[in-house]
């Protein structure tokens, strides 16, 4: 496949560095943070990137056909999770953007008094960013107020083997803790132990020369296995890889778009942030032959998923996953098995069983049923920015105010992306007509996306 050329790609990116948060154990609520410079640097980097890797006709993954000097908003597409750590995502995807698309004089307009205005910053590229709720489309942030997942967390942490690896941690929590200041040294809690002393060791001298030797390797060692076992589970449908199950869609119905000849989609950006990375690896078989993979990805890293065209006589269409961790280069990664790209049509039919595709799904895979659930009922609650708004929320008491909030979240569910099945569009994919298309009847893939219609591959 050394010969084939990219039709398309889809780009996951974890954001960049932040301070320290606090991500709560048994339920992964989360405190506020902010990102920092570095973070931005190492966005904008990333960014740089791809950029010479995509946009660039001397490269030889060069997005055949795309816009490189000024971007074309109908071949570009991003969403940002706008959950926890929401505002650092936000600021990373941003960043990532200014790299990618970086200012260029020719951004400008020619006024009818034939005066020439550049664009702000000597041509900066504004390009359009969609935010993803969690209070009305949980492809981004799928594990937050799922009774299930919480109840994966406690099977987890009560099984022979994480109480085993307790044991043998045992040593480092002693070490430790005269590093965290009063923070649980446990195993459980190993994530706020790490994300504090990469923090601080990375943001604080005085701190950077009183840690001992190899406690942040040892940290960051155990957060790997603690972080494994929360966001993976030995089936691919299994709730312990909801996080990857809700992106997979976004996944699916990209590679369908790109696919399409009729849809000018080229570059899908989701910026996020590290779980789903876990649960995809686990989910597609990569930690098969990449066990050093098992874990979270460092900041600003990057799983590109490249749609690519084979050169005659197979002249199919291939996907091929390469990773970026955090500054290192690309690696090709393998799914399922193969050794090689693997065919989008194979591609396809063993992950999109495994896709959450609508709200209803969501609640069934979390045990919440089929009834009315306020999904924005506690994701924040943590979070000291939206408390405002709840306040405000409990001050409506009065009867007309009621009924106007009933209006409202009525017109919000109205436009909720994540439908009920009920609400999804039963439009019947063309049959696979390429060559080594699978047998069986055609397949729908309902759409996180901004999709009207549902694209066929052709």
């Amino acid at each position: 496949m050394l010969l084939s050329k990219v039709l398309g790609v889809i780009v996951i990116a974890r954001n960049g560095d932040r301070f320290n948060y606090y991500q709560d154990p048994f339920t992964y609520a989360a405190s506020n943070t902010e990102t920092t410079a570095l973070g931005e640097v190492e966005s904008h980097n990333l960014g740089s990137f791809l950029r010479a890797t995509y946009l660039d006709s001397r490269s030889p993954s060069y997005i055949e056909g795309v816009r490189s000097d000024l971007v074309d908003n109908s071949e570009v597409k991003v969403r940002v999770k706008a959950g926890v750590e929401g505002t650092v995502v936000f600021d990373s995807a941003i960043a990532l953007l200014q790299g990618l698309f970086p200012p260029n004089p020719n951004n400008k307009i020619v006024l009818a008094n034939e005066t020439t205005v550049v664009a702000p910053l000597g041509g900066y590229q504004y390009v359009p960013v969609e935010t993803v709720e969690p209070g009305n489309d949980r492809s981004l942030e799928s594990w937050t107020n799922c009774p299930n997942f919480d109840k994966h967390i406690q099977d987890f942490y009560k099984s022979a083997d994480f109480k085993k690896k307790s044991e043998e941690a045992q040593p480092f929590f002693k070490g430790v803790k005269d590093y965290v200041f009063g923070r649980p040294a446990n195993l459980e809690n190993i994530w706020n132990i790490y994300d504090y002393i990469n923090s601080e060791l990375t943001h604080n001298k005085t701190y950077a020369h009183r840690l001992p030797p190899t406690f942040i390797e040892q940290a960051r060692h155990w957060a790997n296995y603690h972080e494994h076992g929360v966001f993976s589970d030995k089936d691919i449908h299994g709730v312990g890889n909801i996080a990857g199950r809700t992106l997979l869609h976004t996944i699916l119905t990209s590679l369908e778009r790109i696919a399409f000849n009729g849809d000018p989609l080229q570059f899908m950006l989701v910026e996020t942030t590290y779980q789903p990375f876990i649960s995809l690896f686990q989910q597609t078989g990569v930690l098969d032959e990449h066990p050093e993979l098992k874990g979270f990805p460092n900041y600003a890293s990057a799983l590109a998923i490249e749609l690519r065209r084979g050169s005659p006589p197979d002249v199919r269409d291939f996907v091929r996953f390469r990773f970026k961790n955090g500054t290192s280069n690309f690696q090709d990664v393998h799914v399922f098995g193969h050794h090689a790209d693997i065919p989008v049509t194979e591609f396809i039919y063993r992950a999109e069983n495994a896709a959450i595709t609508s709200n209803r799904q969501w609640k069934e895979a979390c045990g919440l049923g089929s009834g009315p659930y306020d999904v924005l009922g506690r994701v924040y609650e943590s979070q000291g920015g939206f408390t405002g708004a709840y306040v405000f929320v409990g001050l409506l008491g009065l009867f007309f105010l009621h009924k106007l909030v009933k209006r409202v979240r009525a017109r919000r569910e109205s436009r909720l992306r994540l439908e009920g099945d009920e609400g999804i569009r039963q439009d019947w994919f063309n049959r696979l007509t390429r060559r080594g298309a699978l047998p069986g009847p055609p397949r729908l893939l309902p759409c996180f996306l901004d999709c009207s219609h549902y694209y066929s591959f052709h």
